[in-house]
């Protein structure tokens, strides 16, 4: 039987890279799934697509999840191609790299509006649709919440304050049988981390060398961790950082 038969999820940020692989690893698990973008129409109906074409249900639903409006209406969109939901996967993020002198107001607020707020305003409007059996919500957060580089100071913040976050959601809806965790990835290869210049590079070199298991991550390994948190088998878990970085620290 598949983990997630009859289940709703809705992935936010889910066009490419860690979101889309999320919502294909749901789908083929059963689950009917919400694929949200924010501008990357083509690649949303790719997954939409491809989720189809293996059997599965799905949708592509576009909004910014740092915008109120558009979260309500991307659940509500939901609701009415699925009729309830079940997992919320907050993965949306957005990012950029630059010294202390590059820090801007717009940019600090740009990446903590997405990152940060994106996740309140999301998990808000989730709590209205889950049923009193409750559900799950899987954060996405990154091993530089704790272990931040040169260059990061704005992204790891906002990663950081995903993992207090998850902490004081899941204390604060566990009453109502929603669990609330979290995921910290470290290297993967992704759409954005080549498009960072970060594949192929020194960088990449250090962080695989840094890593025990001895590779870059792919969005897939990732996944199977949204599963397990989305799935019965974590009936017992939240509040929880699941470190999906192959050892890198």
């Amino acid at each position: 039987m598949k983990k997630l038969n009859g289940k709703v999820a809705i992935v936010t940020g889910a066009s490419k890279g860690i979101g889309a692989a999320i919502a294909k690893e749901y789908a083929a698990n059963g689950a009917s799934v919400v694929v949200n973008y924010a501008s990357s129409k083509e690649d949303a109906d790719r997954v939409v697509k491809e989720i189809i074409a293996n059997d599965g249900k799905a949708i592509a639903v576009q909004g910014s999840v740092a915008n109120a409006g558009d979260v309500k209406r991307i659940f509500e969109q939901a609701k009415q191609a699925f009729g309830k939901l079940d997992i919320l996967v907050n993965n949306a993020g957005i990012y950029k790299f630059g010294t202390i002198e590059e820090v801007t107001e717009e940019e600090f607020h740009r990446q903590f509006n997405t990152n940060v707020l994106g996740i309140l305003l999301s998990t808000r409007e989730a709590v209205k649709y889950f049923s009193k059996e409750g559900g799950s919500i899987i954060n996405v957060s990154s091993v530089v919440s704790t272990s931040p580089l040169p260059g990061t100071a704005i992204y790891a913040a906002t990663k950081g304050a995903v993992d207090t976050m998850t902490i004081g959601l899941a204390r604060e809806l566990a009453g109502r049988n929603i669990r609330v965790n979290n995921i910290a990835p470290g290297g993967v290869e992704t759409e954005g981390s080549i498009t960072l210049g970060m594949i192929g590079s020194d960088m990449e070199k250090q962080i695989v060398a840094q890593t025990p298991l001895g590779r870059i991550g792919q969005p897939n390994d990732i996944a199977k961790i949204a599963l397990f948190l989305a799935s019965d088998d974590s009936g017992w878990v939240t509040g929880e950082r699941i470190q999906g970085s192959g050892g890198l620290r």
